[in-house]
């Protein structure tokens, strides 16, 4: 599992012009069950992705999908972890 911790290092103008080739990139990983969640940080800094999948060499080609990411707009951290304890509706996904 993995978090896509998303710093913004160009100004909200840039990633506005941005955001649907990113949601679109969203949609794309929800549909083959990549991603779990995902959401703008508060303040607006950046976002955050929980990552679904078998490998960090996987998870950095995922990420090097984004728009973002292509268009230089924002710095990634990729933080793996290994879930111990989840809420039942994701434990089901965690045991696929």
């Amino acid at each position: 599992m993995f978090i896509f911790n998303l710093t913004y290092i160009k100004p909200l103008t840039v990633v506005e012009r941005v955001l649907s080739a990113h949601i679109a990139y969203l949609d794309e990983h929800y549909a083959d069950q990549s991603f779990l969640c995902s959401g703008p940080k508060e303040p607006r800094t950046g976002g955050v992705i929980l990552c679904n999948c078998p490998s960090r060499e996987e998870a950095e080609e995922i990420m090097r999908q984004d728009p973002f990411y292509k268009e230089d707009i924002a710095r990634y951290e990729i933080i793996e972890f290994t879930p111990s304890k989840s809420a039942e509706v994701l434990s089901k996904i965690l045991l696929q």
